[in-house]
């Protein structure tokens, strides 16, 4: 199916870290192309900073609504790694898994489907250009665009044994701002009210929030503050990240931080809270185990299944209700890094499942 991978290679080739947006757009300009050929339209959500979100959509007939979800940008700054090369088993370069070789594994499963019926209809296809950074955009219009469909394929990375995903820990980062009071540490120290070690007191019941147990984990992961080593600190800031895999922990978790904020450990200092979730936690669930149920009948296939540390944008799909699955990307590793790679035959077995799927849809077999 595949003879080789030159259209990969041009969008590979093209610079698309997430703040380029002329090389986001670029890359988003030769999805639309193809695209475009299979009967899709455009729907093109134009940004000033950050690469456009393209949505690309078919013909509504009758039956369950599939969305296929993707984005557009990389990691890798300009000049930093934009090389593409392969040998017999792998291809390298910068997106090959994470993901315009996911993308790229949507459009051709796609394309099978088209040469079949020649036509395409209730399969949309939405890529977003700032996963990378935190989807501090998109998120908004993805969450808004999910509740129009029943089910969503998300062409992350497939896993080793080509696991699809089912869950992914949720994920916030947060700011705890500290004011004390400056004084000479020599001359007048009892004046002084010490916000570094105010954050020490916090830091060490942050820590304490940790439940590895249940997959909760608090990392302080920056402190800053002080002025110099003969001057009690007037100001500190903790960094930290949650990441959780129930909500009912991340209910824990912020009510918790509410009274550490809210404490003075050294008397007179003050505390603020700021940061947020930027990705609520994506849940394996009852409609989810029906949906992997109903695709392993009418494919007749196995799915292996996997939950995730890490979040992606099918963490903001599956909080809306949607039925979410992940990970249908080519396997690939070394994502993040100039060692990034993914494997040439995984992708012949991915567009094979998301042909099988795609036809399901197209002929109204799923009923969840």
């Amino acid at each position: 199916m595949i003879k080789n991978f030159n259209e990969l290679q041009e969008v590979i080739e093209i610079n698309s870290f997430s703040k380029n947006k002329s090389g986001i757009d670029a890359v988003g300009n030769k999805f639309t192309h193809w695209l475009k050929s299979l009967g899709f339209g455009v729907e093109r959500h134009e940004r000033g900073k950050i690469g456009d979100h393209l949505l690309f959509k078919t013909e509504r007939k009758e039956g369950k609504k599939l969305l296929l979800l993707g984005h557009l940008d990389t990691v890798f700054p300009p000049g930093s790694f934009e090389e593409f090369s392969e040998d017999s088993e792998w291809i390298y370069g910068p997106g090959v898994c994470d993901m315009k070789g996911g993308n790229y594994v949507a459009v051709l499963a796609l394309r099978e489907i088209y040469k079949k019926y020649n036509e395409i209809h209730n399969i949309d296809f939405l890529l977003v250009s700032d996963e990378e950074t935190g989807s501090d955009d998109s998120k908004y219009l993805s969450a808004k665009i999910a509740k129009e469909y029943d089910y969503c394929l998300v062409y992350e990375a497939a896993g080793r044994e080509e696991e699809i995903v089912t869950g992914r820990k949720g994920v916030g980062t947060f700011f705890i701002d500290i004011e004390g009071k400056a004084a000479h540490a020599g001359n007048h120290y009892i004046d002084g009210i010490d916000a570094n070690l105010e954050a020490s007191y916090k830091l060490r019941e942050l820590v304490k929030l940790t439940n590895l147990e249940q997959g909760t984990t608090v990392n302080v992961g920056k402190i800053e503050g002080g002025i110099g080593a003969n001057t009690i600190s007037p100001k500190a800031k903790l960094t930290f990240e949650l990441r959780y895999k129930q909500r009912s922990e991340k209910e824990r978790v912020l009510a918790a931080v509410e009274k550490i904020v809210a404490k003075a450990y050294v008397t007179g200092t003050k505390s603020t809270l700021s940061g947020g979730i930027q990705r609520d936690v994506m849940e394996p669930n009852r409609k989810q185990a029906q949906f992997i149920a109903e695709i392993e009948k009418l494919c007749d296939t196995k799915l292996v299944t996997e939950q995730r540390g890490g979040v992606s944008d099918a963490n903001i799909i599956a909080a809306t209700g949607t039925v979410t699955l992940d990970g249908f990307g080519p396997f690939g590793d070394g994502d993040h890094t100039i060692h990034e790679r993914a494997l040439k035959s995984s992708f012949e077995s991915r567009v094979k499942l998301s042909v099988d799927i795609f036809d399901n849809i197209i002929n109204n077999k799923f009923t969840i």
